[in-house]
């Protein structure tokens, strides 16, 4: 598959991020901070100005589905927009998966990028659904803290060297369900599930209610296609951006365990330093 990274990368380091905004998303403004503290360039783009000028999307190097409740949620969580991404974008989507670039979805961008089929992506298929994100066991709503486990064997770009993180989650739909069984199997295989939610004592993988906030099959909380470039996740990171955004900040800071940022950052500084790297190896320099 061709890796090569936007010319805009390329030529001055310089990695820019395109964040859809419009007809329900709600989290532009911390996905764009998230980005600017990692050292990108985002700009914001509603949906509607993207279908108008779609070749605009290839002038980025990273697209960024980000939270929210897109089109109001009608029909599930994602379905209208990823219907209207199928039937618009799909072409120019298409060309900028397979020009090496990278993309990342929150909560609704998660559930946009599974109902189109960017994830898991199996069999280099980026548009034929193979999972769901189901409304949560619990009936309702849930707005709470997880602890994430990382999976080193995930070929994830975006997670590189992290391993435990807590984060928040905020969904109705968010457990990542599938009848066909074989279907997991074959994303644990690939290294596709990327993070589990975990209990917070034991570490370990868990469906057990709140450290599970969905039920999700197998504990799964992120998935990622085969080349570890496209992923999406239930919990957000740009919600932890800084230390005193941890509930427990207060605690941690008497103990003298506040760390010196939030965690959730390592998750945008990851996709840029992979597009830096990317782009110094199309210029022949050493990453």
């Amino acid at each position: 598959m061709n890796t090569r990274i936007s010319s805009a990368s390329a030529e001055d380091g310089t990695v820019r991020v395109i964040l859809i905004t419009g007809y329900g998303f709600n989290c532009e403004a911390e996905s764009a901070y998230a980005w600017r503290l990692a050292g990108a360039q985002p700009e914001l783009v509603h949906f509607h100005d993207l279908l108008d000028v779609p070749h605009r999307l290839h002038d980025y190097d990273i697209l960024m589905f980000i939270g929210g409740f897109s089109f109001g949620d009608h029909m599930g969580s994602g379905h209208v927009m990823a219907s209207r991404i199928r039937h618009r974008l799909r072409d120019h989507l298409e060309r900028f998966i397979h020009e090496g670039k990278l993309i990342l979805g929150v909560c609704n961008g998660f559930q946009i990028m599974a109902k189109l089929g960017l994830v898991p992506g199996l069999d280099g298929d980026y548009f034929t659904p193979r999972i769901a994100l189901a409304p949560n066991d619990v009936g309702t709503f849930r707005n709470l803290w997880v602890t994430l486990r990382f999976e080193p064997s995930s070929p994830c770009v975006f997670t590189r060297g992290l391993d435990r993180m807590d984060l928040p989650v905020r969904h109705g739909e968010g457990k990542v369900f599938t009848l066909d069984r074989a279907v997991l199997d074959r994303m644990e295989e690939a290294g596709c599930v990327v993070c589990r939610y975990v209990d917070p004592d034991t570490g370990e993988p868990t469906l057990r209610y709140p450290a599970n906030p969905n039920g999700s099959l197998r504990a799964i909380a992120g998935v990622c296609d085969p080349t570890g470039r496209l992923f999406g996740l239930m919990p957000h990171p740009e919600a932890y951006l800084h230390p005193d955004q941890h509930p427990l900040a207060v605690r941690q800071r008497l103990e003298g365990t506040l760390p010196s940022r939030g965690a959730g950052l390592a998750i945008f500084e990851n996709g840029v330093r992979f597009c830096r790297a990317s782009a110094l190896a199309v210029r022949g320099q050493p990453a």
